[in-house]
């Protein structure tokens, strides 16, 4: 067998300085270190300060420099956690006292994870910053389930929401009854507290009680579960389950495609995969 090749490194010659006085705003992806970065790994070598949130996995931090500050700045729902305001202003604190200051979030920080809020934060009080997207939990931590968001053969659009607002309670700002009419797949974060009651709003407005839906907790981690069930069961299928956040829910015929692609749980198990998930004649790949 022919020896794998080592992949070019292109570090550090052309990665950027992270300076002292900067700060870095990094998405450390849903959880598999290996969906870092080469700039987010970058970023966690060089950083004298880490401040992160409860969503990064683990495996992340210990990719961090050896003498590098540590800083546990988690939100969770429902439990005691740092004021996004104590966040920024302890970031701007860091910066300006010439430390190299890594803002680590859980997948990607412009997406439901209140970056723009700190990034707004560093500009008011003139902080240099960068901004390292991450894989979204939304879209990389389906695919760790074998659901894809989009499919040619499902839906051509998709719509991420969020399950409740700033004050913990379901989002009011929500246009409901035009996510339930033109949304094929409806992807949610942290949406699994207000199931009952967003379940039941989409189906009032017109989905159908038994449209597929999936629950993805602690995506891309050896702890994740996934639960399929269907809208109208989907209160109570979680109820009896016992899953816990963190967990992505994703509403739409794309569930089904999990049958068929669902190559974690393929690997783990040696399970063989429907070839034909959907239950129709699969498209000609040059079709």
């Amino acid at each position: 067998m022919t020896e794998p090749i080592a992949p070019k490194s292109i570090w550090p010659e052309t990665a950027p300085d992270f300076v002292p006085g900067h700060v870095w705003l990094v998405g450390a992806g849903p959880g598999d270190p290996g969906l870092l970065t080469l700039h987010a790994a970058h970023a966690l070598g060089n950083a004298d300060v880490i401040v992160h949130d409860a969503l990064v996995d683990p495996r992340c931090l210990e990719l961090a420099r050896p003498g590098a500050t540590l800083e546990y700045a988690g939100k969770r729902g429902g439990k005691p956690s740092a004021k996004q305001r104590d966040i920024s202003l302890r970031l701007v604190e860091l910066a300006r006292s010439g430390k190299r200051v890594l803002r680590l979030k859980g997948g990607d920080p412009f997406v439901f994870g209140r970056g723009g809020e700190e990034a707004l934060t560093l500009a008011a009080h003139n902080v240099p910053f960068r901004i390292v997207p991450g894989v979204t939990a939304g879209i990389g931590g389906l695919a760790y389930a074998g659901i894809p968001a989009t499919h040619r053969d499902t839906n051509h659009a998709v719509t991420f929401l969020t399950g409740h607002d700033s004050g913990g309670v379901m989002p009011d700002a929500i246009d409901w009854h035009h996510v339930a009419k033109g949304a094929p797949v409806i992807v949610m974060y942290m949406a699994m507290k207000h199931i009952g009651a967003i379940a039941g709003r989409l189906i009032a407005e017109g989905r159908a009680p038994n449209e597929p839906v999936a629950f993805v907790c602690n995506a891309a981690t050896d702890r994740q579960q996934v639960l399929e069930t269907t809208l109208g069961r989907a209160e109570a299928d979680v109820a009896e389950s016992g899953l816990q956040p963190p967990a992505i829910v994703v509403v739409g015929e794309v569930v089904r495609l999990r049958s068929g692609l669902d190559w974690l749980g393929a690997l783990s198990s040696g399970r063989v995969l429907d070839p034909d998930p959907l239950g129709a004649r699969r498209r000609d790949e040059t079709g």
